[in-house]
């Protein structure tokens, strides 16, 4: 029988200890650290993970200290360190996330850089270089800025694996960044594509779908408060989306949500695509890991 550790926030050396007792060694299948901070427990996080004989995944949600002393922890372990999520933050020190994609990236299937401060602006290439280097079976990426030519590099360079994309941006010029160079890069099928933007032109949004064409994704979201449905939107998803089935879900909140207009609605039903509302179709992709690793 399988068991998993779950910590949240205030994880410490008297909670993480107990987990080298012999009934967790070889029936530990899963840790999953969310929100805590490394220094805590970093005395004892070799020892711990030496001792379990069955580990198959670990998952690291916006933890702190992941620096070069939490690294040079995890490399002195003997044992394969099966790091299968890395959502992040913060980014301390470049160089040690290398030393850690080297022993584990191999495992890595989902990442994702979250909000971070401009004091991170030079690292997140930097780190992106690495991933796409070491990290060859991400499953799901997410970013919030992915301004970078690096990023579209990452998902042609994993598009045999890639199946979970989602950007959300509150910045004009980097949505039509973001839509001038996206569908060209996409994978032939994707299970699921969030777009958060800013401002979208009719222009660009058609760039983006004419670009996507070679791309089927079974859910597909779009949310952009800033703009109508009415505004080129509505006529190029139809265009290039429905009459060309190129989704099966689909889930469009431009100011107003596509879900609620009945007419519309029926329309794309009968190109058999399935209309939902936007936070129905919505994942949460931290809450969605959790689930599928620990159902």
């Amino acid at each position: 029988m399988k068991t998993i550790f779950t910590t949240l926030c205030r994880l410490n050396y008297n909670l993480f200890l107990p987990l080298k007792n012999s009934n967790c060694s070889n029936t530990l299948s899963t840790i999953i650290f969310n929100y805590i901070d490394f220094k805590n427990i970093l005395t004892v996080l070799q020892e711990v993970f030496n001792q379990l004989n069955v580990l198959e995944s670990v998952h690291i949600f916006y933890c702190c200290s992941l620096n070069s002393d939490f690294v040079q922890q995890i490399i002195k372990v003997i044992k394969p360190f099966k790091l299968r999520s890395l959502l992040m933050d913060e980014i301390l020190h470049v160089e040690s996330l290398q030393l850690l994609l080297q022993k584990c990236g191999d495992y890595l299937e989902n990442f994702e850089y979250g909000y971070m401060g401009e004091e991170y602006e030079e690292s997140r290439p930097l780190l992106l270089e690495l991933i796409i280097k070491y990290c060859t079976k991400i499953k799901r990426f997410n970013s919030d800025k992915p301004d970078n030519f690096n990023v579209y590099l990452l998902i042609e360079n994993i598009g045999q694996t890639i199946n979970y994309i989602s950007i959300d941006l509150d910045d004009q010029e980097l949505s039509q960044i973001i839509l001038q160079n996206l569908g060209r890069v996409l994978p032939s099928k994707l299970e699921y594509l969030h777009l958060e933007l800013f401002f979208i032109t009719a222009d660009d949004f058609k760039m983006f779908l004419v670009d996507f064409q070679n791309t089927f994704v079974k859910k597909f979201l779009i949310n952009d408060i800033t703009r109508d449905l009415y505004e080129g939107i509505l006529f190029y998803t139809k265009e290039y989306i429905m009459k060309k089935k190129r989704v099966k879900y689909l889930a469009i909140k431009v100011r107003r949500e596509l879900a609620y207009l009945k007419y519309e609605v029926k329309e794309f039903r009968s190109y058999d695509i399935i209309v939902k509302r936007y936070f129905d179709l919505y994942i949460n992709i931290l809450d969605d890991i959790i689930y599928n690793f620990t159902k």
